[in-house]
């Protein structure tokens, strides 16, 4: 399978990227190995968590998914087959949040004890801190480098502006940089990425790891009518996308699913993973149907016309 590189890290992956947070919430125990084991097999390689997931769930504190993946990191011996992403930043309870020097080194040794690894593939600041300086931040990942725990970061729902502060620190400073970011994209959420991000992330080489992927599942197809949403715990998130645009994207991909005999969620994928500035969007599976659905999304090469089809349909 195609490999890519997330920005100058050397570390390349494959065109889509598993979301756990799903892990110790509606996925658990000998579930999560069926599914990373059928990910890995299907030919996919990088694995996107946090150390905050999945707090919201009741009964739980945080640090689950990224125990859930380190059970099976270890019991499968696959750790040289994966890139392992993760997060810090996130307030994991009132002692335990943002971006300070000391803070990052304590949470990276806390992830990695759940991981049950020696190193972090990519360590993600997972929302800016304004409250700390960049560049002591930076030198926290620096060290984390340094000392090996750490391959390569990146970041995740930073503003340009912080982003291009970063960067610039790193080469005053000569301190590690941001090689990957996490944007919401997909075919509906494209005006504040591709107007504010994508010229941005192009010049500067960063990789981009796109999160709501398929919009909470809208581009799914599943969501045709508020009656659809009844009983639905993702109805909040939906309802936006539920109106005349959302309809017409939603026609955009049955033709095009139709055409080529695959899922709307498969075309939605493949769309985005032509787009010249995405390196992999996440995705999340709970069952194998779900995850062999999305994987032909990795394969399928749409047409100049579908795509122009899609972009246009999608437009803003």
């Amino acid at each position: 399978m195609e490999k890519r590189e997330l920005g100058k890290s050397e570390l390349y992956t494959a065109p889509l990227v598993f979301g756990g947070n799903v892990f110790g919430w509606t996925v658990k125990g000998n579930d999560t190995a069926i599914l990373l084991d059928a990910f890995l097999d299907a030919g996919f390689n990088t694995i996107d968590t946090a150390d905050v997931y999945s707090r919201w769930v009741e009964g739980n504190k945080g640090g689950e998914s990224e125990t859930e993946i380190g059970n099976w990191l270890k019991q499968s011996g696959k750790r040289d087959q994966v890139i392992i992403a993760t997060k810090v930043g996130s307030e994991m309870d009132s002692e335990r949040k943002g971006l300070k020097k000391d803070y990052i080194i304590k949470a990276a040794e806390d992830s990695l004890k759940r991981l049950q690894t020696d190193y972090i593939d990519l360590y993600q600041t997972h929302y800016d801190d304004p409250s700390t300086p960049v560049e002591e931040t930076l030198r926290a990942y620096d060290q984390l480098v340094q000392d090996g725990k750490v391959r390569a970061i990146g970041t995740s729902n930073m503003s340009v502006e912080r982003l291009h502060e970063s960067l610039k620190v790193s080469v005053e400073k000569g301190l590690i940089s941001y090689q990957t970011i996490q944007p919401e994209y997909n075919l509906f959420d494209r005006e504040k990425y591709e107007t504010t991000y994508e010229p941005f992330l192009k010049d500067q080489n960063i990789g981009v790891i796109s999160y709501f992927s398929l919009a909470s599942g809208f581009l799914s197809g599943k969501y045709r009518s508020e009656k659809d949403l009844q009983g639905s715990s993702r109805a909040g998130m939906v309802k936006k996308y539920l109106n005349e645009r959302g309809f017409r994207i939603l026609k955009a991909l049955d033709e095009a699913a139709a055409q080529y005999n695959t899922s709307q969620s498969a075309i939605a994928l493949a769309w985005l993973i032509a787009r010249p500035s995405v390196t992999a969007p996440i995705v999340s599976a709970t069952n194998l149907d779900q995850l062999n659905e999305f994987a032909k999304a990795a394969s399928l090469k749409l047409s100049g016309e579908t795509i122009e089809a899609l972009t246009v349909a999608s437009a803003y």
